[in-house]
């Protein structure tokens, strides 16, 4: 199983308890030094950085999986990263390793493979030359999702075979599909290999990405902006992977809540940054054209891990960047 899947079968409270407070360093024993990389460590008798500290003590190897390590062994430790920065990493706790490829998942390309690749002139996903391509097992869901639509049609009262509807079953079929992609895509496949090595600690922040997806409770949609924001600890994320993770987890039955945690964990999973921040601001339109229709009204949900979460100031900081025109 994934990374990526155990996120999409994860509920509100699960997510909870794989961000775990304990993985982050606290508020009031770290603060973020504009003009120092090394995180410092506040006392009553004064302050040290971290690498001081470290002198003073004696070293410890934090525990780091191996491949093969036995399910069910939690990680929560703070990995120092390499260089001359020393601010924690942020690691998730999960229930088992994460599996590696053994040879039977399929493996992104070289080169795109597009509509002209011979053996996919009849695919109909080719919509993301970036992404490899999943084999066709949902398009056979087609017939069987036509079906239901043209039951549906009935339902309602329309006659299903008149010139307007008669190939409306199987639009919408291939709609649902499209609005619901991101069930295809993994977390591994969308890095593609983006997650370079570079000496940077400054906040990266991408702002107002564009976000669709379907309410899971009256499958209508809601849509709106994401804004993300990470603290790198010698590791930075290709930025269009930023933009890439939102349609992963946005393009499936959601609620905004879920939505915005795992866009947050998905990236402290990529790049094991010191601390990951995301806001989502959203319009749904069960609230717009049924139930209350409020057609002004904005939902606004955040996550807020490590750093961000700990550290005032850093929070500020990032809404600041988020909110400035």
């Amino acid at each position: 199983m994934s990374f990526t899947r155990q996120l999409s079968e994860m509920s509100a409270s699960e997510l909870n308890d794989a961000i775990d407070d304990t993985n982050f360093p606290q508020a009031h024993i770290l603060s973020r030094g504009r003009n120092n990389s090394v995180c410092s460590t506040s006392s009553t008798s004064g302050t040290s950085s971290l690498a001081d500290r470290a002198l003073s003590q004696p070293e410890e190897q934090p525990a780091i999986p191996q491949p093969g390590s036995a399910v069910g062994t939690p990680t929560d430790e703070l990995v120092p990263s390499s260089g001359a920065t020393n601010r924690p990493r942020l690691i998730l706790k999960t229930n088992g390793s994460i599996p590696e490829n053994d040879g039977t998942q399929p493996t992104t390309p070289m080169t795109p493979r597009t509509s002209t690749t011979p053996g996919h002139e009849k695919c109909t996903f080719h919509h993301d030359l970036e992404l490899d391509h999943k084999p066709p097992t949902r398009e056979a869901l087609l017939p069987d999702m036509a079906r239901s639509y043209r039951l549906l049609l009935g339902g309602l009262g329309e006659n299903p075979d008149r010139q307007g509807l008669i190939k409306t079953p199987e639009r919408a079929a291939k709609a649902m599909l499209y609005f619901t992609k991101g069930y295809d895509q993994c977390l591994e496949d969308v890095l593609n290999g983006a997650v370079f090595d570079e000496d940077h600690d400054e906040m990266v922040v991408v702002k107002d990405i564009e976000m669709f997806s379907m309410c899971e409770h009256h499958l209508v949609p809601f849509y709106g902006k994401v804004s993300i924001g990470y603290l790198p600890c010698n590791k930075i994320l290709g930025l269009s992977k930023l933009a890439r993770i939102v349609e992963i987890f946005s393009r499936r039955l959601q609620v905004q809540e879920r939505l915005t945690k795992q866009i947050a964990v998905a990236v402290t999973q990529a790049v094991q940054p010191a601390g990951v921040a995301v806001v989502v601001e959203g319009v749904h339109m069960c609230m717009v054209m049924r139930g209350v229709q409020k057609i002004n009204s904005k939902t606004v949900t955040s996550t807020m891990l490590g750093v961000f979460r700990d550290d005032p100031k850093t929070r500020e900081e990032f809404l600041n960047l988020v909110n400035s025109k």
